[in-house]
């Protein structure tokens, strides 16, 4: 288990195969990753899909972890993880997913290479990812970005509603 390591944060969703047991599991599989701590999990939130794709609603949630992996090994850690729980990669952008983890900011560090982008680009467009952050790290510092809590939520993107 990591003691100090690099802060990172991870978003998680789901909308097949029951979600919300989706990412219960996640949760339980992230804090079992090595050299990996859980430091702090969000409520599950319901949104609706982006994109047009007709799809079920997603459950979706936030980690905060502490790791002594490197950018790379953590991003293959989480494609492992949705890979073990029935993730299919395929070419559909915004479709529906068994799980879908996103490596949101790793550790304060801006990162810009083939499969690897941090922080996310769309952290600040997304209130499926905004309301879970600001739940557990509202002073958490996104590089490029600022505080979370002083992002604005956008009123207008698809429903979102807490659930657990």
């Amino acid at each position: 288990m990591s003691r100090a390591g690099a802060e990172v944060l991870v978003g998680l969703g789901s909308n097949l195969d029951h979600p919300a047991l989706q990412i219960e599991t996640a949760f339980g599989m992230l804090e079992n990753l090595e050299e990996t701590s859980l430091v702090a999990k969000s409520s599950l939130y319901r949104s609706a899909p982006l994109g047009g794709i007709e799809q079920p609603d997603f459950v979706n949630a936030v980690a905060l972890l502490t790791t002594d992996l490197d950018p790379r090994a953590f991003l293959e850690a989480l494609q492992a993880i949705e890979l073990a729980r029935g993730r299919e990669r395929d070419d559909t952008h915004w479709g529906p997913r068994v799980l879908d983890l996103d490596l949101l900011v790793y550790n304060g560090l801006s990162i810009d290479e083939p499969g690897l982008r941090v922080p996310h680009p769309g952290i600040a467009a997304r209130n499926f990812v905004l309301l879970p952050l600001c739940e557990i790290a509202p002073d958490f510092h996104i590089p490029g970005l600022g505080r979370v809590r002083d992002l604005p939520v956008n009123d207008r993107e698809p429903r979102i509603s807490r659930i657990a």
